[in-house]
């Protein structure tokens, strides 16, 4: 078996779990390849559509609140959106590009491949093409149901969204957000080479590209007793050397990183923006989390279904957030109750059980 595995450069998620399945399944001597879509199709288009992602991320996210709200508008009128006309340009090239390449499945972690590849098969192409999307939020986003994968990976609970969006029944697969076993199982603690004794650690996770006003409220968390504190910027360069300049002890910087498996094991809490991704990989290393500075729209969506479920603190003022963090370092019963929910919702066996789908039915 030869798999495909799609996704787009539009925040680091998509990207993460698609490395996640690619992991996964190459270690079960599956043979795959991860590729970004517009690499396939449009490269121009790629630099293209970041730019655009970055730029409606200003002013607090407002613009891509009213995007999405946009967008979630559009979905209801079940006209094709224009979303799904864009990516229908495409069918041409990235149908000679897998049967070219003789790929046998092809998974996409983004909604835009999955567009084109439903597409294709609504066209006039002489083979049809199995796909798997995966769904990497806590909620249906706007336009998926013009989707028509043999199946769509999501999280458990949220059937019921789908299925209201138009998605059949039939081909919801709720094993969950896929984060590779890995991840998980080589996941150490790096508390002695950080120089860290018995303090007690925050992890703040502030994205792949390092989103979020954390210095307004950084000062105060450090006046906290007896923590270190590590501020994970991503590829925000100005922000990791604004906290240089920072003359305390206990911050720890640290720019984009490869271990972030390792940072989170080693914390006591993590404090993240609420990406689908990233609160799964917190909550798959079952760890007390804080959500805080969410993306108007799909994030709002994640941190309301991690706190209706009692697996995170939503955190919408600065002061919230530091009565939080100390609501953690001081009740050890809130942080049980919380982790012991994260493994009744969050399936850490998620890329496995993806892996043993495709096994069975490709």
């Amino acid at each position: 078996m030869k798999v495909l595995i799609l996704s787009c450069s539009t925040g680091g998620g998509h990207n993460s779990c698609a490395r996640y399945i690619y992991e996964e399944l190459i270690s079960n001597n599956i043979e795959a390849t991860f590729s970004d879509f517009y690499d396939i199709v449009n490269t121009n288009a790629k630099e293209m559509s970041s730019k655009i992602y970055l730029s409606t991320l200003g002013g607090n996210g407002e613009v891509f609140k009213t995007v999405y709200k946009l967008g979630e508008l559009y979905s209801k009128t079940k006209i094709k959106s224009p979303v799904y006309l864009v990516n229908k340009m495409h069918t041409k090239k990235l149908y000679n590009y897998i049967i070219d390449n003789n790929y046998d499945i092809v998974i996409t972690t983004h909604l835009f491949p999955s567009l084109t590849l439903t597409a294709i098969n609504k066209g006039a192409f002489p083979k049809k093409i199995k796909f798997i999307t995966i769904a990497t939020d806590y909620e249906p986003c706007p336009f998926i149901e013009e989707t028509l994968p043999d199946y769509l990976i999501m999280q458990k609970d949220l059937e019921d969204k789908f299925i209201k969006k138009g998605i059949k029944k039939e081909i919801l697969y709720p094993s969950g957000i896929p984060v590779s076993t890995k991840f998980i199982t080589s996941a150490k603690s790096i508390r002695n080479e950080l120089s860290i004794t018995n303090e007690k650690v925050i992890l703040i996770m502030l994205g792949s590209m390092g989103f979020g006003k954390i210095t307004n409220i950084l000062h105060d968390i450090l006046l906290l007793p007896n923590v270190k504190v590590l501020v994970v910027c991503g590829t925000n360069k100005k922000l990791y050397e604004e906290l240089l300049l920072i003359d305390n002890p206990n911050l720890i910087p640290l720019g984009f990183v490869s271990n972030i498996n390792d940072l989170i094991y080693s914390s006591d809490i993590v404090l993240s923006k609420p990406g689908g991704l990233s609160s799964t990989e917190i909550a798959s290393l079952r760890k007390p989390l804080l959500h805080i500075f969410p993306i108007p729209g799909i994030e709002t969506y994640n941190t309301t279904f991690f706190a209706n479920r009692s697996m995170s603190l939503k955190c919408t003022t600065p002061e919230e957030i530091i009565t939080n963090i100390n609501k953690l370092l001081t009740d050890s019963s809130l942080c049980q109750e919380m982790i012991e929910n994260q493994e009744k919702y969050i399936n850490a066996s998620s890329a496995k059980d993806l892996v043993d789908l495709i096994i069975k039915e490709f």
